[in-house]
């Protein structure tokens, strides 16, 4: 596994990140032998978040004595300094390091919450201490928003961007990635798979890998992917014509019917969280089951039910996703998913 340079923050890093949000669903046990064989593997760029569960904590124990030549990566929602503080002293303790290489403001995704971070006494001003007192590295930021994330590597101060990016989700080639490489912005690349909605490995790393100064974090759960991504990997032969043609044709299945999480269809006048709901076979794919379908995933579920069917996600959406049809859609995958579980305590 070959280091690139993480944009101009002067990090090395390994070209495929180990992303931390899937190991949640292992045992303590399996979740540290994962991270090790990874590390084993040549991975040195490992990102995980102060809301990823017990994740910290496993990447903590798993990295114990080997810290040296790996690059940490977390993040925090928190928008005020004060609670930024505290999830920073939260992820110190929890990955068991004194020193954090890059942290992240997570999903930043609207003009207001971004406000919020940059105000006085807002999760900047933290973050700015932080560095300046030799505990975090560097800054960055991460968002599932194109025109947020535009305006942000065009700020000059995050040295970071975290935005989904795959074969089916191509808008940051257009102006975010040229953005972000003409002002040394290190683009890491989310959901390379499409948060587990793209099943093929080959297609899926064979894409990334023709895209330079892009770094894919893939969600693992277990060793047997990391080993299958690398040797997808370390073959340079480019997408074969038959390659190109499947995902032509698997972009024209899921084109109008794939989330991006950009949420233009908000504010929703009965305040269902749309994307989220879009979304639940991702976070089922990679969250543990007690969140999925426990309080969290039912009120999440729940909260479809009062849609009126009033067409204003739909005329807002960019991609022209039918809204209504899906909301209603996921609703029912994932009563019938509550179903299989019924019985096992979750």
């Amino acid at each position: 596994m070959q280091q690139v340079p993480l944009g101009r923050t002067g990090l090395q890093v390994s070209e495929i990140a180990f992303g931390g949000i899937p190991i949640q669903r292992l045992s303590h046990a399996e979740a540290v032998a994962v991270v090790r064989h990874c590390l084993d593997a040549g991975i040195t760029f490992i990102d995980t978040a102060h809301g990823y569960g017990t994740s910290e904590e496993r990447i903590g124990e798993a990295i114990r004595g080997r810290r040296e030549g790996l690059v940490l990566a977390s993040k925090s929602p928190a928008r005020d300094g004060e609670t930024f503080q505290a999830h920073l002293e939260q992820s110190f303790t929890r990955l068991g390091v004194d020193y954090i290489d890059l942290y992240q403001f997570h999903n930043v995704a609207t003009a207001e919450a971004l406000e919020q971070v940059l105000a006085p006494g807002g999760a900047m001003e933290a973050a700015l201490r932080a560095r300046e007192a030799g505990r975090i590295g560097h800054i960055g930021v991460t968002s599932h928003n194109l025109q947020m994330a535009i305006k942000m590597a065009d700020m000059g101060i995050f040295e970071t961007m975290m935005f989904p990016f795959n074969y089916v989700t191509r808008e940051p080639l257009q102006e975010l990635i040229p953005l972000c490489q003409r002002n040394g912005v290190g683009f890491i690349a989310m959901k390379p798979m499409g948060g587990g909605m793209l099943e093929d490995a080959t297609l899926s790393f064979k894409y990334q890998r023709q895209h330079a100064g892009v770094v894919p974090v893939v969600g693992i759960e277990r060793a047997a992917e990391m080993d299958e991504i690398l040797q997808i990997w370390a073959d340079p032969a480019p997408l074969s014509t038959a390659e190109m043609a499947r995902i032509d044709e698997i972009v024209a299945r899921l084109g109008t019917r794939f989330c991006r999480r950009c949420d233009y269809c908000q504010p929703c006048p009965q305040q269902i969280p749309i994307s989220t709901i879009l979304n639940i076979k991702s976070f089922a794919a990679r969250m543990p089951a007690e969140r999925v379908y426990g309080d969290w995933g039912r009120q999440l579920i729940a909260s479809a039910q009062s849609c009126i069917r009033c067409g204003q996600c739909e005329g807002r959406c960019p991609y022209g996703l039918p809204v209504p049809d899906l909301v209603a859609e996921y609703a029912g995958w994932y009563h019938q998913l509550m179903a299989q579980h019924a019985g096992q305590g979750v």
